[in-house]
């Protein structure tokens, strides 16, 4: 791989960045998981607001490391510039298609009563690690982002361990703001705030995918 164009992508402190980025990108969707969140932040504390972002952390790393030995498989596909450039294009398009689901997404539909008690950390940790996992739609979003912004590199171990590891930062980053700003405005924060910011979110997603569409149209980059 010393002379293909994974080369570029070899800087450690770049594979960080897209892995904090590939992290955020795939917690921050207010589904199921993210409602979930919220909802025991609000009524059972922060740390139960982290644990469960936690355990949706540890269900994206999995299907990031199937993404990524996925890709593995169909390097000599990827290494291809033109090929590259037509998957970092459609990738674009199915985050743009992503961002728009979120916008029109009501997530509000999620919201389910609270249980009895607040329960052990272990079984926060396990139930939102199952609700992730049990949306597989979500390797779709990998596979995008992965054309868009090949967070690992295939065959290099140390890269693989950056990438894999900065999702994980990347996705907690997420969960830690998501639990420290509701914990804050719990007393005022209503269902309404909850579409608020999944279409603050959605909109967001949007842009990020029309100017990675044009970058890759025009041969752009920022490194």
């Amino acid at each position: 791989m010393d002379n293909n164009i994974f080369v570029e992508f070899a800087s450690p402190l770049l594979l960080i960045i897209k892995g904090l980025l590939v992290g955020i990108i795939a917690s921050a969707p207010m589904g199921p998981v993210g409602i979930l969140c919220v909802q025991r932040t609000i009524r059972k504390g922060r740390i139960f607001g982290i644990v469960t972002g936690a355990g949706a952390a540890l269900s994206d790393i999995f299907y990031a490391l199937v993404t990524g030995l996925g890709m593995s498989l169909v390097m000599d596909f990827i290494d291809d510039k033109e090929n590259l450039f037509w998957l970092k294009l459609i990738g674009s398009i199915v985050l743009f298609i992503f961002g728009i689901y979120m916008y029109r997404t009501d997530p509000r539909k999620c919201l389910r009563p609270s249980s009895s008690g607040n329960g052990t950390l272990i079984h926060t940790f396990t139930t939102a690690f199952l609700v992730t996992l049990s949306n597989p739609l979500i390797i779709l979003l990998f596979i995008a982002l992965f054309n868009m912004l090949t967070f690992v590199i295939p065959g290099n171990f140390f890269g693989q361990c950056v990438g894999y590891l900065s999702i994980v930062a990347g996705a907690m980053l997420w969960w830690l703001g998501l639990t420290y700003v509701i914990n804050r405005m719990k007393q005022n924060f209503s269902n309404r705030g909850i579409l608020v910011l999944n279409r603050t979110i959605g909109v967001i997603v949007l842009i990020c995918s029309v100017v990675y569409a044009g970058m890759t149209l025009f041969n752009l980059s920022f490194y």
